[in-house]
């Protein structure tokens, strides 16, 4: 079987209000990669202020006052310049954002297997929560009509 240090990365914008994401959101963050469900790649935090000049937080450098310390980043530096200029974009004046660098670490095995058996992921896409369970809401409702 191949073997690849990493599988797919899928980079995250999670928004909230203020500088600051709540505790609530790093503990999620953390509980995952504590359970070896994912594997943190890179984090940082984008704040854009009213005027909208963008501010920048490695978390990796803050590590312990945003619930991270002793995690070891996967690939600090992952997430480029470029990337963080396009993303900033969709956070509004005022607000900021974690920007998530994670590898899904079940997908690593999965990519292994797909490129040793000559397999070639041509596309993927990913549904977001809400949109799949509004759906599948409906569908199950339609169901009972």
């Amino acid at each position: 079987m191949t073997h690849l240090a990493y599988g797919p990365v899928e980079l995250y914008l999670v928004g909230f209000e203020g500088d600051h994401p709540h505790p609530a959101v790093m503990a999620s963050l953390r509980e995952l990669v504590d359970g070896d469900l994912i594997r943190l790649l890179d984090l940082i935090i984008v704040s854009r202020s009213e005027e909208g000049d963008v501010t920048v937080t490695e978390i990796e450098d803050e590590s312990e006052a945003y619930g991270f310390g002793g995690v070891e980043f996967g690939v600090s530096g992952l997430i480029a310049d470029d990337d963080v200029v396009d993303f900033a974009e969709q956070i509004p004046p005022g607000g900021s954002a974690a920007l998530v660098a994670l590898e899904l670490t079940w997908a690593r095995s999965l990519a292994s297997r797909l490129d040793a058996a000559g397999g070639v992921v041509l596309r993927t896409e990913r549904i977001p929560a809400p949109t799949v369970n509004a759906i599948i809401d409906a569908v199950a409702h339609a169901g009972q009509e």
